[in-house]
């Protein structure tokens, strides 16, 4: 299955010493590792900038803006934002409410029949409203 990788995952990765990592979390690296090499690794232009944003030293901001052009940006369309407004609007209703990116990578993996891999646990309560394939570590 495509997995559609949710920010907190890519940060993980790449943004965090290893020395700095829990089992849990070296466990989701390694997962993603697999994913990157098996070809079935997703990113939204969303996510690459949340990722990037924040970086205070330019030499830092311009490594991790090489390392994530190995990974071209999904192409969305108008009816994938039309959905994330939608689930969005479905979950408030619920009384969940959640950040517009999320909502965003909920719409673009459902539309794809993808997976979502996340360690955002607003995925799994989201998913008590709307139909997530969540993938996990």
């Amino acid at each position: 299955m495509i997995a559609l990788v949710d920010t907190c995952v890519w940060s993980l990765a790449l943004r965090r010493t290893k020395t700095d990592l829990n089992r849990e979390q070296e466990k989701t690296i390694k997962s993603l590792e697999e994913l990157i090499v098996e070809g079935r690794v997703r990113l939204l232009g969303v996510v690459r900038q949340e990722l990037l944003s924040g970086i205070r030293h330019k030499p830092q901001f311009d490594l991790l803006a090489r390392n994530l052009r190995s990974f071209e940006d999904v192409e969305l369309s108008i009816a994938d934002y039309e959905e994330a407004a939608a689930l969005d609007n479905q979950c408030r209703s619920a009384g969940l409410t959640g950040g517009t990116t999320d909502f965003l990578i909920c719409a673009t993996a459902m539309h794809r029949d993808w997976g979502i891999f996340t360690v955002d646990q607003d995925f799994v309560r989201y998913g008590k409203v709307i139909p997530l394939k969540l993938m996990a570590t």
